[in-house]
């Protein structure tokens, strides 16, 4: 775990609005050097002429198995990068996790389901190097915003030997320990007309005569069963991107099946935009969440 003196300007940046991303090359990333070891543009997959990269923060003094997050950039799909790196990272980089900070394709290189596709082979990368880089295999955590947030809990409720597993290595895919969602779509179909089309979810589907069918095939709601991980979610009531109703149909659905659930709701709260004390309030339910499940221990 970081020294808390090091964590004093990092635990600041919590308290930023939820969407605000912060550069890689920024100050924050100075105190991590001496705890981590930190690689860049790893790439763990290659389709056609497209490389997908992460990069990987792994703490340098784990004495045993480590939990691992796997964090997902926002964006629609179709903008946005590792390359900002959010301050939602910090409190797993305070607790000494590694962090797996993910680059998909992006929808002018590749529509749906590519995204999806990319994401389970993070996970299926992380299997195949859990003993190079000590990962604790059991507490594998997915977080992201927005689309991350969709990709996180798509990526994590997909059943096991699903067709977008075909591009990854043939490892056995690591069953995720949690999901948490920051404000991510849960029904794509939903964004493709209506009062709630979006453009970024039309252009991400594409001019498919099955364009119907891919929605349906890339979004969580269609994979609500028995023996999910837990997942939390937080979302503003009054999002303007993200409708609130896909949070709550998401954890109503979950509910009906008793599948371990969480959802936050910001009253007011827009695309992220929250107060830091909400941001702060919304950090502690997420640990004492990952708390309650055994994810997040004492060292």
């Amino acid at each position: 775990m970081m020294k808390k003196t090091q964590f004093l300007f990092l635990l600041f940046l919590v308290g930023l609005p939820a969407f605000a991303q912060l550069s890689k090359n920024s100050r924050w990333t100075g105190g991590l050097k001496d705890q981590y070891n930190i690689t860049e543009n790893v790439i763990y997959s290659e389709v056609d002429t497209a490389s997908s990269r992460l990069d990987l923060y792994v703490p340098k003094n784990a004495l045993k198995p480590t939990p691992v997050l796997v964090w997902i950039h926002g964006g629609g799909w179709n903008r946005l990068s590792k390359d900002s790196v959010s301050g939602q990272i910090i409190p797993y980089l305070e607790y000494g996790w590694i962090v797996v900070n993910v680059d998909y394709r992006l929808t002018p290189v590749a529509l749906a389901p590519a995204a999806v596709q990319d994401c389970r082979c993070v996970l299926r990368w992380i299997g195949m190097n859990a003993k190079r880089f000590n990962v604790d295999t059991r507490r594998i955590v997915l977080s992201g915003t927005s689309a991350g947030g969709h990709l996180a809990l798509i990526t994590g409720m997909l059943p096991s030997g699903v067709a977008y597993d075909t591009l990854c290595a043939t490892v056995e895919t690591p069953r995720v320990a949690a999901i948490v969602n920051h404000y991510g779509i849960t029904d794509v179909n939903d964004l493709l007309g209506g009062v709630n089309r979006k453009g970024y979810a039309v252009s991400w589907i594409g001019v498919r005569p099955n364009g119907e069918e891919i929605a349906r095939a890339v979004s969580p709601l269609t994979y609500i069963r028995k023996g999910l991980p837990p997942v939390f979610s937080v979302q503003g009531d009054a999002d303007p991107t993200v409708p609130c109703t896909h949070a709550v149909r998401l954890h109503a659905a979950l509910d009906s099946l008793g599948v371990p659930n969480e959802f936050v709701t910001i009253p007011g709260g827009k695309h992220g935009r929250f107060t830091k004390e909400e941001n702060e309030m919304i950090k502690e339910r997420i640990e004492k969440f990952l708390k309650k499940y055994s994810i997040l221990t004492a060292n």
